[in-house]
């Protein structure tokens, strides 16, 4: 497999290594689905409460399987691996040109309640800046994919594919704000009390509320760090399918995120929007957590 970088966000094989991770990805979901509808040739749950949340059986498993399959696909010589359930065990971060970034089950909670919304990361980053993503959301029959520069589509279970975009929605008082149900503080609340938002929705994954802003039902997302933050495996993936449909996904300060730079947490205020107010919520938003 050759993938080769042509300089100022130009590659070549993107489309291949795209279509592994497709592959992959509906793979990962056919697992997770057999735990979550408790299908008795997996086995129970088997849940345990780390420090950083719950960890299931089902995670541990979905990653052993992208970790397999990407590896046996791709190796290990040009691309690293950087995983929720194998990053502590890994010293120092990958130094390969190309790095993995997987989150085999984002929404664990929400895994665990059976609400529905809980979905896999995986990203692949050149540079410490996603270049190809796929997002599933399982319990939705739906994969997201993206490579930068190429747009962001959506394939269904029967294969069909469709380019997919965000919202035209243009002034802030016409914008639905999708949030977590889980993981809010006073902070936060009052951070989303004083933003002028038409609507609030409450959603679990981040890449069901990234899902939502592409498919048009919600037009932001925020994300505020408090005793804990998200990890890079939480956003790597999202971040790339809503930019190339359209969106932009940046720090409270404008800034764009990095990835595997040796601390996996994304502190601070993180904006995801259809574009369209994105410097005029940051600015709000500034002001109100100053």
């Amino acid at each position: 497999m050759t993938l080769k970088s042509l300089g100022e966000n130009q590659y070549e094989g993107l489309e291949e290594i795209v279509a592994i991770a497709r592959t992959v990805g509906w793979g990962a979901a056919d697992i997770l689905q057999s735990y979550y509808r408790g299908d008795k040739s997996v086995g129970n749950l088997e849940i345990q409460n780390k420090k950083d949340g719950p960890v299931t059986a089902a995670d541990v498993a979905v990653n052993q399987y992208i970790l397999h399959n990407l590896q046996a696909s791709l190796g290990t010589q040009d691309f690293g691996y950087l995983s929720e359930e194998t990053y502590k065990s890994q010293t120092p971060i990958p130094t390969q040109p190309w790095v993995w970034i997987i989150d085999p089950l984002d929404g664990t909670r929400d895994f665990i309640d059976r609400t529905g919304e809980y979905a896999v990361h995986i990203a692949l980053i050149n540079a410490g800046r996603p270049v190809a993503a796929v997002v599933v959301v399982p319990e939705a029959g739906k994969l997201y994919y993206a490579t930068i520069g190429g747009g962001t589509f959506v394939e269904t279970r029967d294969g069909e594919v469709k380019p997919i975009r965000v919202s035209e929605h243009n002034t802030i008082a016409d914008l639905t704000v999708v949030a977590s149900r889980t993981h809010r503080d006073d902070r936060f609340d009052r951070l989303l009390q004083n933003l002028p938002f038409k609507n609030k929705h409450y959603v679990g994954s981040v890449g069901c509320k990234i899902a939502t802003i592409i498919e048009q039902t919600a037009d932001v997302y925020i994300s505020l760090s408090g005793k804990s933050a998200p990890k890079d495996w939480d956003m790597a993936a999202p971040e790339l399918i809503l930019t190339e449909a359209g969106g932009k996904f940046t720090y409270v300060d404008g800034n764009p995120l990095k990835y595997n730079t040796g601390d996996v947490n994304q502190w601070g205020c993180l904006i995801a929007s259809n574009g369209n107010c994105h410097e005029e919520i940051c600015q709000q938003a500034s002001e109100i957590l100053a």
